[in-house]
């Protein structure tokens, strides 16, 4: 089973903000295939499919971002997958608006979400996909940015680096991973 990860922060609040692309990715997936995440154990609300190939897992993990792999290790543990077969989808404010980037592993590079992932499953080795929200361009820190709703003139941007990511996790459910990356990274 290939699990695809949508970070975000739980609630009403925090919806469309910047910090949610994930959560905004795996609701783009869920409208597209009229899916629907009926499952809430292990403090993530998820659904698990069948696609053509294999099942596939969707997941919103329902703890605060800062502690994504407290949601991420249970599920891994009770389904038995494989760290080569999860997928997580985050914010990245090192990309601007706009521009995803896959990856095959790395560091945590400041992002909370991702360093409670590793820190709970022990390796950086897992596949991302990073969404460009760009860096704040005033005295507003960093916290309250991620925060933040897109202003209306992101919006297309946001909506299209979204639908690409969605598009990206599509492919990986039928083509290696490399083959995804030569595709949609920009």
């Amino acid at each position: 089973m290939k699990c695809i990860i949508g970070l975000g922060n739980p609630g009403k609040k925090y919806d469309r903000t910047r910090h949610n692309v994930g959560f905004m990715v795996i609701d783009e997936l869920i409208q597209r295939h009229q899916w629907k995440l009926d499952k809430s154990k292990f403090k993530a609300d998820y659904t698990i499919v069948q696609t053509e190939n294999e099942k596939l897992m969707l997941v919103k993990p329902q703890t605060f971002m800062n502690l994504s792999g407290d949601a991420v290790r249970p599920l891994m543990d009770y389904y038995h997958i494989d760290l080569e077969n999860i997928l997580i989808i985050f914010d990245d404010l090192d990309l601007p608006i706009g521009k995803i980037r896959l990856r095959q592993k790395g560091g945590h590079g400041g992002h909370n979400g991702i360093r409670s992932i590793i820190e709970h499953v022990g390796s950086k080795d897992f596949k991302r996909v990073r969404i460009g929200i760009g860096r704040p361009d005033s005295s507003l820190s960093i916290i309250d940015y991620v925060l933040q709703t897109f202003p209306k003139r992101d919006t297309e941007e946001v909506m299209n680096s979204v639908n690409k990511a969605a598009d990206a996790c599509e492919a990986w459910v039928h083509k290696p991973f490399p083959e995804v990356m030569n595709e949609y990274n920009q």
